[in-house]
């Protein structure tokens, strides 16, 4: 039975890597990107400081002060994805739907940073949504699923082969021992 389920395994192992290969290349490829992406200012841009200040500008001063950056293009609430204010470095990033960040200092609106920002872009192509609507769920979730079926066959094809060299060791042994 051993034997039979290590060739069952092998089988399946093998099929299921070449149905999933290309998705889980694209998953790995882009992890390694985010797991690196604060190292290169190339992927996200660096996060500016200027000192722990809780923020004092309005609103209205963000926009304005967006309004000045015309490379990122957000000209009013309705280009802009999120705001990320951060108090403890006295800053307020503000993300478009573009994927343009712009920085602000928190008490003055002053511009300390325009980037764009590719991280998000990378997010999307490895969680599947990147390339079509559905993707993440009907072609990524199934690979990832597979994955863990090919870790289940992988570790079964481990454990019946390091079963089979044992015994063969302890026969060969024993036989050597009547032998002798």
């Amino acid at each position: 039975m051993s034997t039979n389920l290590r060739k069952h395994s092998r089988s399946l192992h093998l099929w299921i890597s070449l149905s999933i290969f290309i998705p889980v290349v694209i998953v790995i490829g882009s992890g390694l990107l985010l797991q690196v992406k604060k190292e290169f200012d190339w992927l996200q841009p660096p996060t500016q400081k200027i000192g722990q200040s809780a923020p004092s500008i309005e609103f209205e001063a963000i926009i304005q002060a967006l309004q000045t950056v015309p490379e990122a293009g957000l000209k009013s609430w309705d280009d802009i994805d999120r705001l990320d204010v951060r108090p403890s470095k006295g800053i307020i990033k503000v993300r478009g739907k573009n994927h343009w960040e712009v920085q602000l200092n928190a008490q003055t609106a002053e511009v300390l940073q325009v980037a764009y920002r590719r991280t998000d872009t990378i997010e999307a192509i490895h969680d599947g949504s990147w390339f079509f609507e559905g993707a993440k769920l009907w072609l990524f979730l199934p690979a990832a699923v597979l994955l863990f079926v090919l870790w289940i066959t992988g570790m079964v094809m481990l454990i019946t082969t390091l079963k089979s060299k044992y015994l063969k060791r302890h026969y060969r042994t024993q036989r050597d021992r009547l032998n002798s």
